[in-house]
C-alpha cells in the first residue's frame, strides 16, 4: 500500500487553524467532505470523537493518526494537516500533536485499515521525514515527500 494511492495533494492541509482536537477533527473532515460527494461532516466527527473516547490516537512525537470505520463507503480516504503551533491531542507523551494523518475505512475492512496504519506509522516513525513534512513550505512539497518516502519502501 502506497500513501499516494489513498491521499491526493488536495487533501493536504499545510497550515491548519484548529485550537483544539475537536477542531481539528472538524477541520480535516471538512476538507474530505468538500472532496467527496455523499458523506455527512457530522457523523464523520462524530465517529472519529467516538474513537477518541476509546483512546487519544494522538501516538506522541508530535504525530496524531486519527481515524474511524464508515458503513457508507467502499474505499479508504485519507487527510493530511499540519499545525505550525501544535495541539493539545491528549497524546501518549503529553506533548502537542503537530502532523496529522486522517483516514476512514470501509467498515469491514481491517486489513487495508490496519495496513494504512502501519504505512503511515513507517513514514512518520522517522524523525527525518517529521523535521521535513514540518519545514515543507507548500501542499506540494509535503505530497512530495510522502510520495517519495513512499517509493523508498
Amino acid at each position: 500500500m502506497r500513501l499516494s494511492d489513498i491521499l491526493s495533494e488536495s487533501l493536504i492541509l499545510p497550515e491548519l487553524k484548529a485550537k483544539n482536537k475537536k477542531e481539528v477533527l472538524e477541520e480535516l473532515t471538512a476538507s474530505l467532505v468538500d472532496h467527496e460527494e455523499g458523506l455527512d461532516h457530522d457523523r464523520l466527527v462524530s465517529v472519529l470523537m467516538d474513537r477518541e473516547e476509546l483512546g487519544s490516537t494522538g501516538i506522541g512525537e508530535g504525530l496524531a493518526i486519527p481515524h474511524g470505520k464508515l458503513n457508507e463507503i467502499d474505499h479508504l480516504f485519507a487527510v493530511f494537516g499540519r499545525s505550525k503551533h501544535g495541539v493539545d491531542f491528549q497524546s501518549m507523551d503529553g506533548k502537542p500533536a503537530y502532523l496529522f494523518f486522517l483516514l476512514f475505512a470501509p467498515e469491514n475492512s481491517a486489513g487495508v485499515h490496519l495496513k494504512a496504519l502501519a504505512r503511515i506509522s513507517r513514514l512518520l516513525k522517522s524523525a527525518t521525514n517529521r523535521d521535513r513534512l514540518l519545514d515543507a513550505k507548500s501542499r506540494t512539497e509535503i505530497f512530495s515527500i510522502i510520495a517519495e518516502e513512499d517509493k523508498s519502501e
